[in-house]
């Protein structure tokens, strides 16, 4: 079979044709030039941005006997043969992640190299590794032989152990600019006598995501089943949504049409256009027409504030997204509010009459509250007697649980697993899917389960004030838990930003070889109601308003 596919026979042979990496190739081709190689380098970043074709040309050149300024000759009877060298070794961590595969190494490196200057190992997807094939390495790693260079490629790099990065010149490749793509998209077609549109080879550019491999793909598949590749196909192939519609959309908006609107909508949920890049486009969208605001004065379209508000929104969306939840049906409900008619139905002030027919309005002094995080100021100073019903309630809490948080953190790690956060992260989809309890299921719909032991998993949830609250409730979450999946786990709930903190401190343990010990528990004691629901208590931890009125 002669037929190469094309991100194949387009894969970089030198430095010049690696694309969207400059930096990175300066560093390596000074390096080359002032003869100062290192005996590891890890490349790591999204897949097909070019880490493994920039390892073979650096391992190319290397060893290339009349280097160029653009890395390897490609004439040399190195270059000639290098698919062919016995010298460059090139390893799937994915397929072999074992002690025995590295330790054949340990026993191979001794050999001086057959044919070239350097010996080179290729290890692909490097994260693969096995703990004790990690622990095999990194003795090689500490004093290889002069002739030898490792060259690790990963697009985990928070899997592979700080021990191996520390010996390692780190590279970090990132996703190709569009602009990029299609120049090289541009030049692959020219030379292949590919007909296309413009604006279809920009939206295939678009759909790769920065990886210049997938873009290339894209454009094989689809040269493959038209004359000549339109908008249309792309669209059709591959669930995306071009830029036309994307202003059609807003035009919807714009023009109060909510039938159109919601028929559109459909049609892109038809089409399984991934919500993902959806919202992308609609950002775009939104910031093309920002700035068209700021510039004209005579703009008819939404204010700067809304398109502001919609965009934070949207953004936000992927965080709401979980298995019971329809992401089309958060960008509808979200996108419907910009339509007018909405917008001055939210002007009115909204009014809950109970049997008593009172509106319910709460007012909280914030100097009381000294134990809620809060973005910023929420209430105002006038109603004293309900701010000491909120403060009692978390007062209540040994601590605000820092206490409770610090020990079950600790007791997580002493025993955390890889293993035991995959089962986890199984039964807690299938937990919240069937929890029937409303209070909780506002609570914990937005969390993630970060690190799990065999008895203990920690939560995450954007939102201080959200994580407090879990915390409240642990004990009503974990009766709740067990029952459902007849096991006997604690749990611990913490900001992203807590975790992320949390996180390098043991990273820095692990480091310095230090061993966690269980720790003794304070007394776990549950958030009363006193008055407020949950909701209410959400409401005051994360919007930024003066007052906040409960429907």
């Amino acid at each position: 079979m002669d037929y190469k596919v094309l991100y194949r026979k387009y894969r970089p042979d030198n430095f010049s044709s690696i694309i969207g990496q400059d930096y990175m190739i300066s560093i390596l081709k000074n390096a080359i030039k002032n003869d100062k190689i290192s005996h590891a380098y890890i490349f790591s970043g999204p897949r097909g941005t070019g880490k493994t074709s920039t390892a073979k040309v650096f391992a190319k050149a290397i060893n290339c006997l009349n280097p160029t300024e653009d890395g390897p000759c490609n004439k040399c009877e190195s270059c000639l043969h290098f698919k062919e060298n016995a010298d460059i070794i090139e390893i799937d961590a994915a397929s072999n992640n074992g002690v025995d595969e590295i330790r054949e190494i340990i026993n191979n490196i001794k050999l001086a190299p057959a044919y070239s200057k350097y010996k080179v190992y290729i290890i692909d997807e490097v994260h693969m590794l096995s703990t004790s094939a990690f622990n095999a390495l990194l003795l090689t790693l500490e004093e290889p032989p002069k002739h030898v260079v490792f060259i690790l490629a990963t697009t985990n790099i928070e899997a592979v152990p700080i021990t191996i990065l520390s010996r390692c010149q780190r590279f970090d490749f990132h996703k190709i600019a569009i602009s990029d793509i299609i120049k090289r998209l541009n030049y692959v077609v020219s030379n292949e006598n590919i007909k296309i549109d413009s604006d279809a080879l920009e939206e295939i550019a678009y759909i790769s995501d920065g990886g210049m491999r997938d873009a290339l793909s894209i454009l094989d598949q689809l040269s493959s089943t038209s004359e000549k590749i339109t908008i249309e196909d792309v669209i059709e192939h591959f669930g995306s949504v071009s830029k036309k519609q994307i202003s059609d959309l807003y035009q919807l908006i714009l023009q109060n049409d909510v039938d159109n609107f919601d028929k559109m909508m459909k049609k892109f949920k038809e089409l399984a256009i991934d919500y993902k890049v959806l919202i992308k486009k609609l950002l775009e969208k939104i910031e093309e027409e920002a700035i068209f605001s700021k510039k004209n004065s005579e703009y008819q379209g939404l204010s700067y504030q809304q398109l502001k508000e919609m965009a934070f929104e949207l953004a936000d969306i992927s965080n709401y997204v979980n298995i019971s939840i329809d992401p089309y049906l958060l960008i509808e409900i979200t996108l419907l509010k910009y339509f007018q008619n909405t917008m001055k139905e939210e002007i009115k002030t909204t009014k809950l009459e109970p049997e008593d027919q009172k509106i319910i309005s709460r007012e909280i002094n914030t100097k009381s509250m000294t134990n809620i995080k809060t973005p910023d100021s929420v209430v105002s100073e006038n109603n004293e007697e309900e701010s000491e019903i909120i403060s009692r309630e978390i007062i209540s809490t040994p601590e605000t649980y820092d206490e409770l948080i610090k020990v079950r953190v600790n007791n997580c790690f002493v025993n955390a697993k890889k293993e035991y956060l995959q089962k986890m992260k199984e039964l807690w989809k299938t937990f919240i899917a069937n929890l029937k309890d409303k209070n909780l299921l506002n609570l914990l719909v937005d969390c993630n389960v970060v690190t799990a032991s065999d008895k203990i998993a920690v939560l995450t949830n954007l939102v201080d004030g959200t994580a407090n609250l879990i915390n409240g409730k642990l004990k009503d979450i974990e009766d709740k838990f067990n029952k459902e999946s007849k096991t006997e786990y604690k749990f611990i709930a913490l900001s992203e930003n807590k975790w992320n903190e949390e996180k390098q401190e043991y990273i820095i343990n692990l480091k310095n070889k230090h061993e966690y010990q269980y720790m003794e528990e304070p007394e776990l004691k549950e958030v009363t109601e006193n008055n407020i629901d949950n909701i209410e208590k959400i409401a005051y931890d994360i919007f930024d308003k003066e007052k906040i009125e409960i429907e």
